[in-house]
């Protein structure tokens, strides 16, 4: 017999612990060399646990059960047999069992036939007010008691059940209990309920949301920008664009060229505290927020300062398409300078968004709708966005954060100039 370890994989330098999240696998399964057999639930990223090896699974840590980096989580037996022979062993059983259903079915069969042959010849006579089976039923159904049978014998018979119902008021024909089932199944509805166990990821996002409102200083500014120019700029390139770049021109790399060259003019919105510092930084590492089915994720785009709207938004398009297979590893989350969260998608108007820690800012997007607005002293009707920028105001104050938002906008409402660099 040869069994090999699976072990608890590294998820990151700053992890040393993980949480068994699901089994894909059953215990005692046949499993593939390089199937995931498991997810693994760090505090950062859901991680796959890949069978190293074929052979039979024999499970040892179960799901919600906390491990460190190197514990055996399973073994697999490798002298199993193979997938073939378990089809084939399956198969013989079924053939088997099936076999042994139909002799026990017949001897069912013949058992019943002998006692209803019994019962035929020793028959119980009815006595007076016995009723039959049928009647018997409706008796019970109706609550209908100490009745005379016009039967052989004296047997209640169903034409004596409707004959004596047919004499009763209709009124009468229901106790108080029955009306009061009546009346509860009438208004009763559906009262289940359902646990779900809360991931590991989710627990500390939720310890993260909450010590980032005690822990910072939170302000929200606001702003509307028209999206006139942006909405008119993409009809007009998306072809072009798409068949040169083989990607979309989105909002999301638009809205991540205006902030770059904003945070460029103020740096103390890309920048953080460390202790009794301030570290700022000559780069964006962009932080794009992205709906997983595990949860919010916030993977990062490197030097988002440096690459063009195409770049930006096939570096999106990748790191969100492995945020929804949750692939994303720890590097592509950790690190971000600054973050844009866009509730737009799902048709938010207005919100003031969380900071990410240890940033200290952070853009919230929301729906573009067509709102009355002034142009040149005339009422016309814009596609608009509300924009709203959440930060700490521990390190950056007021001036900075309205005119960082001002900037935004500029560059928002003014695109071709970020397109054409």
């Amino acid at each position: 017999m040869s069994v090999i370890d699976i072990k608890i994989p590294s998820p990151g330098e700053s992890i040393t612990e993980v949480e068994i999240g699901s089994w894909l696998k059953s215990d005692g399964d046949f499993v593939q060399v390089d199937e995931t057999i498991c997810e693994i639930e760090s505090d950062k990223a859901t991680l796959p646990l890949i069978a190293e090896n074929s052979g039979k699974l024999k499970i040892i840590l179960n799901e919600g059960d906390t491990a460190g980096v190197g514990d055996v989580a399973c073994t697999i037996d490798t002298s199993g047999t193979s997938t073939e022979n378990i089809k084939t062993d399956n198969s013989a059983a079924q053939k088997s069992n099936l076999k042994e259903s139909s002799s026990e079915s017949s001897k069912s069969i013949d058992s019943s036939l002998s006692a209803e042959s019994s019962i035929s010849q020793h028959s119980i006579p009815y006595t007076d007010g016995h009723p039959s089976p049928a009647a018997k039923k409706m008796m019970a159904e109706s609550a209908v008691s100490n009745l005379s049978g016009s039967g052989p014998g004296g047997r209640v018979t169903k034409q004596d059940i409707q004959q004596h119902l047919s004499n009763v008021p209709e009124s009468s024909s229901s106790t108080p209990e029955t009306e009061k089932h009546a009346d509860s199944q009438l208004f009763s509805g559906s009262r289940n309920i359902k646990r779900e166990r809360m991931s590991r990821l989710r627990r500390k996002l939720a310890e993260r949301l909450v010590s980032v409102k005690n822990e910072t200083a939170m302000l929200t500014t606001f702003n509307e920008v028209d999206m006139s120019a942006i909405v008119e700029l993409r009809s007009q390139c998306k072809d072009a664009f798409m068949q040169k770049h083989n990607v979309k021109l989105g909002y999301m790399s638009l809205f991540t060229k205006a902030c770059t060259e904003a945070l460029e003019m103020f740096p103390a919105v890309n920048a953080r505290i460390d202790g009794n510092e301030i570290v700022f930084h000559d780069y964006v590492d962009m932080g794009i927020a992205v709906s997983a089915p595990k949860g919010l994720m916030v993977p990062v785009v490197r030097n988002a300062e440096s690459l063009s709207l195409a770049q930006i938004e096939i570096e999106i398009a990748r790191l969100a398409q492995r945020a929804r297979e949750n692939i994303l590893s720890i590097d592509e989350m950790e690190g971000g300078t600054f973050s844009i969260t866009n509730g737009g998608v799902f048709g938010s108007m207005l919100s003031t968004p969380i900071i990410n820690p240890p940033q200290s800012a952070i853009l919230g997007m929301h729906n573009i709708v067509e709102r009355p607005m002034a142009v040149d002293g005339k009422i016309e009707i814009r596609p608009l966005m509300f924009v709203a920028l959440s930060y700490d105001h521990r390190i950056i104050d007021g001036q900075q954060s309205v005119s960082f938002l001002v900037k935004v906008k500029e560059n928002l409402e003014n695109p071709a100039r970020m397109l054409l660099s």
